[in-house]
């Protein structure tokens, strides 16, 4: 299991406790830096494991992802950060007991593992606008107080002028916009499932292009999103594709799974190969089955 206890700020110490008692006989390898959940769960698919545990938000799932996504070993999670968007997907509850006995069942699903550039993601990818907020965030600040801090930043960024956001999907589609999100499953912030049609084992990626900018317009964006309107906006385009690519005139930051990767250019897409997830026995979000193992 590779735990981050700066998911749980304080009460870490408390959280690393109930950690220990549920999860008898399994290695517990706790990170002190963000790069460490990477280096962490290679170590142990390297070493035979057949699970590696995320114990944290979706930071440190994304760094377990990036660091089993090669082998042959499966992710569970134990969900304990700011946003847990991924366990909300899959339906994975958020009490540690309940989630401890998910992975205890070991009914597991093989979902798609998108990739952006060289880093893997299993929830959100965000060009421009999203990626801008998480790049001016403090991330104790995101840590203290969650979804507040990103909109205190978004508050400061609406006014500037954004870069021009050109994408062409492996279809061979073309499209513009100033920000986008692109999504392997239904759910972003709150979390809301702003993907109507995402299905997390569909061979697809879930595109939103919004082509406004400015602190009226992203009111009304953030509006439509909360609401389940934002399909109806002429101004937001809704796309599925096996892949793109995406370049800018000026800067804009990628963000995946809410970490800062870089910035465009950049390729998206999805991996041949499958991520095995473990999850509830009778959830199976988007059709799909699970299996025990």
């Amino acid at each position: 299991m590779v735990f981050n206890p700066a998911a749980k700020g304080e009460k870490a110490s408390r959280v690393r406790d109930q950690i220990l008692a549920l999860s008898h006989g399994a290695r517990v390898l706790e990170t002190r830096h963000p790069e460490d959940a990477q280096e962490l769960a290679a170590q142990a698919a390297q070493e035979g494991f057949r699970t590696v545990v995320a114990a944290g938000g979706d930071g440190t799932i994304n760094g377990v992802v990036n660091g089993i996504a090669l082998s042959d070993a499966r992710l569970g999670v134990l969900p304990i950060g700011t946003m847990n968007l991924f366990a909300a997907e899959l339906g994975i509850p958020p009490r540690l007991e309940a989630a401890w006995e998910v992975i205890a069942a070991g009914h597991e699903r093989a979902i798609d593992l998108p990739f952006a550039g060289s880093r893997y993601f299993v929830q959100l990818a965000g060009i421009g606008l999203d990626a801008q907020v998480v790049k001016e965030t403090d991330r104790t600040f995101r840590k203290n107080f969650g979804p507040v801090s990103y909109m205190v930043s978004l508050a400061q960024i609406a006014g500037r002028k954004p870069p021009l956001i050109r994408i062409r999907t492996r279809e061979g589609t073309e499209h513009e916009g100033t920000f986008a999100l692109i999504g392997n499953g239904r759910y972003y912030g709150a979390p809301l499932p702003i993907f109507r049609d995402a299905v997390p084992d569909d061979g697809k990626l879930d595109v939103l292009l919004f082509r406004g900018f400015g602190p009226l317009e992203i009111l009304r964006y953030l509006q439509g999103l909360v609401f389940g309107t934002h399909l109806d906006m002429k101004d937001v385009e809704y796309l599925q594709c096996a892949g793109l690519s995406a370049e800018s005139e000026g800067e804009a930051p990628v963000e995946v799974d809410g970490e800062l990767i870089g910035d465009l250019p950049i390729e998206i897409g999805i991996a041949d190969r499958r991520l095995r997830v473990v999850i509830p026995e009778t959830r199976s979000a988007g059709g799909g089955s699970a299996t025990a193992s």
